[in-house]
């Protein structure tokens, strides 16, 4: 069963979310208090079995300067968990 949320707790505890959906949870998003999406945990078969090195995105070229201060090392691991 879905839990429900609004997408002001969404902005406010992303990361939480997150954590709990990697577990299994699910959760449907209320936007202006309808539902807007749904959460779900992604299943490794709509991964795929595609390596991660291979993923064009993965360790890509550097493409204009960091707005945030971070480098492209952080991003991949906020990105990739790694």
């Amino acid at each position: 069963m879905d839990s429900t949320i609004n997408a002001k707790e969404l902005r406010a505890s992303l990361p939480r979310i997150v954590e709990r959906v990697r577990k299994g949870e699910r959760f449907t998003v209320l936007y202006r208090s309808r539902p807007a999406l749904r959460l779900v945990p992604v299943s490794d078969e709509a991964l795929g079995s595609t390596p991660l090195q291979s993923d064009p995105l993965y360790r890509g070229k550097a493409v204009g300067a960091s707005s945030d201060g971070q480098s492209s090392k952080d991003h991949d691991r906020i990105l990739y968990g790694k």
